[in-house]
Formats: structure tokens, sequence, C-alpha cells
């Protein structure tokens, strides 16, 4: 009996790959073996291999910046998996244009706060014959991958999961004026991105982090020479505490979870 392809999942555009294996790992390359060996002529983009080991929460804000700018219906395999061969859940997920196949550990909560669909990875028939218990990615998250590229529905996959883990999103503090929050990320620029949103920022002032006032507010790096401190709104319009030509990072000493403040001009 010939199988109905659903016509939701032939619209599936592309398949992403996130992960903390590490640049040229087996571990990838074997990922992205076991997608196409179910679905050959699915499109695959590696978006990184290089999030830092179990790191939640870098992973999150990743896909809170990346996701947003991806075609609708794009597929997204995120393993960052410090839970693998435990009784944490995978997921399926849509939400905001978008599909993930994800760990239950919260890395997508943040991108994708209030999904469509939530659905418990159950079937076991989408899966590899054999399954390691340390390589759910390359053994259910790519062949399921592969299996939704073909075309069977989502909810074939499993029953829908009626709650999942919420990875805590830390929210600014506003006192007496005050915007006191903290560093979510850093990218490879050394550039210190902050959960406080710029649009907050709407009067003069200054920004104190790592122990250093900060009083240079720009919209871009050009504004200020070499070796200045700045404060601008980042990329996904955050403030973003920078370092014209160099790290802000390594100057302040400072990593996700460091404290930033702004404070609004005549307050201490």
């Amino acid at each position: 009996m010939q199988r109905r392809v659903s016509l939701t999942l032939m619209a599936i555009s592309l398949i992403t790959l996130t992960t903390d294996f590490g640049s040229g790992s087996a571990y990838a390359a074997a990922l992205k073996g076991s997608l196409l060996r179910v679905a050959p002529t699915a499109t695959v983009l590696d978006l990184t291999h290089a999030m830092a080991p179990q790191d939640l929460r870098m992973a999150a804000w990743f896909l809170v910046e990346t996701l947003p700018w991806f075609p609708k219906n794009s597929l997204h395999i995120v393993v960052v998996d410090p839970g693998v061969g435990s009784q944490r859940e995978l997921l399926y997920i849509e939400g905001k244009g978008q599909k993930i196949l994800a760990p239950d550990n919260g890395c997508w909560t943040l991108a994708v706060p209030q999904p469509e669909k939530v659905i418990r990875l159950k079937e076991k028939q989408w899966w590899n014959p054999s399954v390691s218990a340390t390589f759910h990615g390359r053994d259910i998250l790519a062949p399921v991958a592969g299996h939704l590229h073909s075309g069977i529905s989502p909810m074939e996959l499993g029953p829908a999961a009626p709650e999942w883990v919420k990875l805590p999103q830390p929210a600014p503090v506003n006192n007496h004026g005050i915007l006191t929050g903290e560093i979510t990320w850093v990218d490879s620029f050394g550039n210190l991105i902050s959960n406080i949103p710029f649009e907050a920022l709407s009067v003069a002032g200054y920004c104190l982090a790592g122990g250093q006032s900060i009083g240079n507010r720009c919209l871009h790096y050009a504004q200020f020479p070499p070796g200045e401190l700045v404060y601008l709104p980042s990329s996904g319009g955050y403030l973003e505490i920078a370092k014209v030509n160099g790290s802000a990072a390594g100057q302040l000493h400072l990593r996700p979870g460091g404290t930033v403040s702004f404070h609004p001009q005549g307050q201490p």
C-alpha cells in the first residue's frame, strides 16, 4: 500500500545541524551520513559544531540569534545534550515558522518560547535499527529528520508532549532607573552581548561592566578609535559591550553570566 505523503513536510526547505561535537569531528560527519542515508536528496547545512561542550545557554542564545533568519519550514537538528542516554526525552518542535529536533533540556525554549506543537519521539520505526546510548543524534534525531524530509507526518513520531523543560530566561532588573542584566554570550570577536534590550536605553548614560565605566555610546564600531571600549545595539537589538578592533571580553575578564548595568546620566 502506498504511503500518503504529508504535503506540509514536503515543504521542508532545509535541514541544519548545530552541535558541540567540534570542528572536523567524525561525530558530525556520522550525524550527516545517518541523515542522508534516509534522505539522500536533502539539503543539509552545518550551522556550527563549535558549541562549548554541554553549554545549553550558549546553544540557546545561538538559536535566538540565528533561527529567525532561516526560510520558513527549515528543520533544525540541535545536539547539545549533557543528558544523552538518561531518561530525558527527545522532541520535535514547531514554532515561529521553524521546525526543531532536540533533546528535552530547554536548549530551544528561548528561541521558541511558545511552540505551536511539541511531540515526543517514541516511535522506534523511524530510528536507526541499533541505537547507541551515547549517540542519539546519529541514531534517532538524524534518521527522524530524514523521514520527515521524505514526507511522514510529525504525528507519526509519537505522542504530544504536555510539558517540557524550559531554560530559565534571565531578565534585566530596573532599580530606580539603573538597568542591571547579564552577559548572555560572547561572540568570536570578544564582544559581550547582554540580555538588556537596547531600546530600553533611551536616555544618556554609561555602562558598568567588569569594574569599568563605559560612556562611549555608538551605533557602529568605527565611530571610535581602535582600543576604545564602547556600548552599542547588537545585531539582535541587545546592549553590546565592545572594544574597537579588540576583545572586550579579554580586557574586562567577563564571560556569560557576568553582570552589566546601565546608569542614566546623573545616577551613581
